[in-house]
């Protein structure tokens, strides 16, 4: 069976049955860093949630198994925008969207460009960008779980993995 099937069923398991529902910060991050290891390229992934819902610490999760040695480098580009980490499979982008206001402004970006351009995408604060995107595009959800503090709600809407 070749590679890419493999990992394209992984990253199906991954998003689907295999994804933690409530998880804690450790499990959050164990699942990050399980998909960044079978993440096919290109990829785009999007993560919405509110303030410190962690979205950070899943990007940095994701980072892990995507192989971006240094770790500690991957922080939220909220000021800078965006943040460019070397793999071995290729530059992984980090885009933080959340001060931008207009399309004017994702566009003085070179938005576009960093679409297509990146080997992998990670896109906190997507709806800045949502007609932008690709249209296999995962989505990722975190909330906070009301009924347990150290605990988040995941939801992903992963439209082309079967």
């Amino acid at each position: 069976m070749p590679v890419v099937s493999v990992a394209a069923d992984s990253l199906a398991y991954l998003l689907g049955r295999g994804a933690p529902r409530a998880p804690d910060r450790a499990t959050l991050e164990a699942w990050g860093r399980a998909v960044g290891a079978v993440l096919p390229r290109p990829a785009v992934i999007t993560l919405e949630g509110d303030l410190g819902a962690g979205k950070t610490t899943l990007v940095r999760a994701i980072c892990g198994g995507l192989g971006v040695a240094a770790l500690e480098s991957v922080t939220s580009p909220t000021f800078s925008i965006l943040q460019h980490y070397d793999a071995a499979e290729g530059a992984i982008v980090h885009a933080d969207l959340y001060r931008l206001r207009s399309d004017v402004e994702l566009e003085m970006l070179g938005w576009d460009e960093v679409v297509r351009d990146a080997s992998v995408l990670l896109v906190e604060w997507p709806d800045r960008a949502v007609n932008t995107l690709p249209s296999d595009t995962i989505q990722l959800h975190l909330s906070h779980d009301p009924a347990a503090r150290d605990r988040r709600v995941l939801r992903i809407h992963a439209p082309s993995v079967r």
